[in-house]
């Protein structure tokens, strides 16, 4: 019987560290990209008023 609570845990802590790598590398690529479009935007914006 212990082993089975044992067993359903272990399978719980791997779904949760499996989503939170997800969320981990979902949010890195959401701010990584969010930076370079401001990165583009500050260099159109600056390309702007130089003319």
């Amino acid at each position: 019987m212990q082993n089975n609570i044992n067993s359903q845990e272990d399978k719980n802590e791997n779904k949760l560290k499996r989503w939170f790598k997800r969320i981990g590398l979902a949010g890195f690529l959401f701010f990584l990209i969010k930076g370079i479009v401001w990165l583009f935007i500050f260099y159109g914006a600056a390309n702007i008023v130089s003319c």
